[in-house]
């Protein structure tokens, strides 16, 4: 079973493509694994995660706001900060 969280289409913001079951990544124990795809324009961010199916979306769509939020204060999400 899959799900396509519901999310604003801004091109500019990150949001939850899809959450899926998926088996396994190679070399970790078996589970309750999902697949989870975040997307902004071209750019995507593939993850997997132990746990039920409203966990994980929950989780992807809380990491798709922080990186929205780091976006928001001027930070870049593809580099690391400076340090003073």
């Amino acid at each position: 079973m899959s799900t396509q969280p519901e999310q604003s289409h801004n091109l500019n913001n990150y949001r939850v493509a899809v959450v899926e079951k998926a088996e396994p990544p190679i070399g970790y124990p078996a589970g309750n694994w999902h697949r989870y795809v975040i997307e902004q324009g071209s750019s995507t961010i593939e993850g997997y995660r132990t746990g039920t199916l409203k966990s994980v979306t929950q989780h992807a769509e809380s990491f798709a706001s922080d990186l929205n939020e780091r976006g928001a204060v001027g930070y870049s999400t593809y580099s690391v900060r400076k340090k003073k």
